[in-house]
């Protein structure tokens, strides 16, 4: 899908505000639990690093290069379960483990076989990293993932809120395994009005965002995946 970078006056404003205000920060955010829930459980909010590593996917292809040992050298491809088959191994599980943390895993498979194993892994074919944006806003849709993107800043790239959306109950949908997604209600109005972006998060790939027409009823922190069917559908996306 080709990404639009028209951004809306109002949001843009925000955003130049929020570049000038990250010279100043130290590479760390806010996590994104709404207002009112920290002013009812008046906990601290919790810092969160603000690049996340890239995390592997199913289809994902890696190299893995064993430097004493090239007879394990071996391309393998991500399966459709998350796990991989290493030659003299058997499965193992990576599916959303970063790259650093697939070699921990490579190493003490083969651990069992070999001595000190010395491998490297190399990303060598991904998906290309997206988010979805839905529901109220002028061009719903899936568009890539550049940089240190935010939810304000998606958006924007989406065509900015229709005048009926209810930017007060943002829903951001992240998915924490193969069958559950993580629910986070956001307050963008207030936001835009406040200008504390502390709590405007940074996206991951796979990120969903919906932005409602009316009032929600409060959900669950977590619910099962195909209710997202629900807020998005997939044939647009």
């Amino acid at each position: 899908m080709k990404m639009s970078f028209w951004i809306a006056p109002g949001i843009f404003t925000l955003l130049a505000f929020n570049t000038a205000l990250g010279r100043q920060q130290s590479g760390t955010r806010v996590s994104i639990e709404p207002e009112s829930q920290r002013a009812e459980t008046g906990s601290a909010p919790t810092l969160q690093t603000r690049f996340p590593r890239y995390r592997v996917r199913a289809g994902d292809v890696l190299d893995l290069n064993f430097s004493f040992t090239p007879e394990f050298n071996q391309t393998i491809t991500v399966q459709p379960d998350g796990y991989i088959n290493l030659r003299g191994i058997g499965d193992v599980h990576i599916s959303d483990k970063t790259v650093p943390e697939v070699v921990e895993a490579v190493r003490t498979a083969y651990s069992k076989i070999l001595r000190a194993p010395a491998v490297t892994v190399e990303l060598k074919d991904f998906e290309k990293p997206y988010f979805i944006v839905g529901g109220e806003v002028t061009r719903p849709g899936k568009y890539d993932l550049r940089g240190d993107t935010t939810i304000l800043q998606a958006v924007a790239m989406a065509g900015d809120f229709k005048p009926q959306s209810k930017s007060s109950q943002v829903l951001l949908f992240r998915r924490v395994s193969d069958d559950w997604v993580e629910v986070k209600e956001l307050d963008l109005k207030h936001m835009l009005r406040s200008r504390n972006l502390n709590e405007d998060p940074h996206l991951r790939p796979g990120d969903m965002v919906f932005v409602p027409k009316s009032r929600w009823s409060k959900l669950d922190r977590f619910i099962p995946v195909p209710t997202l069917g629900m807020f998005f559908n997939p044939l647009n996306y």
